[in-house]
C-alpha cells in the first residue's frame, strides 16, 4: 500500500522550490486524506501547520527550509517515503490561553510552544500570578513572563533563561522575562495540570500584550493558561534525531 503524502510549504522561495520538486516526485494529496503531512519551511511554518491540521489524524513531518528548524528534519529530495516510514513520533499537547482585554472582549488561542505576556509600553509590566486559585506572587515587575511546554522550552523560554524540559515531562515552565522585582526570581516548574492566571496591575500606566505562538492580543487585563489534553499534535522525526534527543543535545551546545 503506497503512502499518501500531503505537502505544504511556506511562502519563502526556497520552500516553494522544494514544494515543486517534491510534488513532482511524490505527488500531493489533500491533507484530509493523507497518511502524513510534510511541512516545508521553518519552525514558524511548522507551528502554523500543526495548528491548521490539529483535527486531522495524519502526523506532520517537517523539513527545514527556514533558519533554525528545531522542529524540523533535514531537507532532502531522495528517500522521502523511506524516511517517513522509519520516522519516530512525538506527541505534544498545546496550551490553551484565555485573555480578557480592557474593553471586556475575551480571546481564546492555542500555543504549542508558549504563551507569553509582554510589556506594551515604556514602563515595566506589573503582574500578579495565581496558580490553581492560590496567589503565588503578589507583584512581579518585569518585561514579561511566559508559560512554556516541554516542546517550546528551547524557544523563547530558553532565551529568557528558563529551563529546558524533557519532552515526556508532565511539567510546564513559568519563566520571568527580565524580572526587576523580585530581582532574582527566575520562575517555577509547575505540574502540567496547573492553571496559571496573570492579572495585569496598573494596566493604563503599564499596558501588556499576550502572545500565543505569535498570535497577539493587546491591552490584556487577565490571562489564564492551562494545558489542553484533548488536543494532541503528532510530530515525526528521523530516527536518532527526535525531539527528546534535540532537547538533551541543546543543553550541551
Amino acid at each position: 500500500m503506497s503512502l499518501k503524502i500531503a505537502i505544504a510549504a511556506s511562502a519563502a522561495p526556497v520552500a516553494q522550490a522544494a514544494y515543486t520538486a517534491l510534488v513532482k516526485r511524490y505527488g500531493d494529496v489533500p491533507q484530509e486524506s493523507a497518511d502524513v503531512i510534510v511541512a516545508l519551511g521553518g519552525d514558524g511554518f511548522m507551528l502554523q501547520t500543526l495548528h491548521a491540521t490539529q483535527d486531522l489524524p495524519a502526523p506532520v513531518y517537517g523539513m527545514n527550509r527556514g533558519t533554525i528548524g528545531f522542529l524540523m528534519n533535514e531537507y532532502a529530495e531522495s528517500d522521502l517515503v523511506e524516511r517517513l516510514q522509519a520516522a519516530e513520533q512525538a506527541e505534544v499537547n498545546p496550551l490553551a490561553m484565555t485573555a480578557t482585554c480592557g474593553d471586556g472582549t475575551v480571546h481564546h488561542a492555542l500555543a504549542i510552544n508558549e504563551v507569553s505576556l509582554l510589556r506594551a509600553g515604556p514602563q515595566a509590566a506589573k503582574l500578579r500570578i495565581t496558580v490553581d486559585g492560590r496567589l503565588r506572587l503578589d507583584s512581579l515587575s518585569c518585561d514579561g513572563a511566559l508559560v512554556a511546554t516541554p516542546a517550546g522550552s528551547t524557544a523563547y523560554n530558553y532565551s529568557a533563561h528558563g529551563p529546558i524540559l524533557p519532552i515526556g515531562a508532565d511539567v510546564l515552565a513559568l519563566t520571568a522575562v527580565a524580572a526587576f522585582r523580585p530581582r532574582r526570581w527566575r520562575g517555577a516548574l509547575l505540574p502540567k495540570t496547573a492553571e496559571v492566571r496573570f492579572d495585569v496591575l496598573e494596566p493604563e500606566k503599564r499596558p501588556v500584550m499576550a502572545d500565543a505562538d505569535s498570535r497577539s492580543v493587546r491591552d490584556v487585563r487577565t490571562v489564564v493558561i492551562r494545558s489542553e489534553p484533548r488536543i494532541v499534535h503528532h510530530i515525526l522525526f528521523d530516527p536518532g534525531h527526535g525531539l527528546e534527543e534535540r532537547l538533551i543535545s541543546e543543553q550541551f551546545n
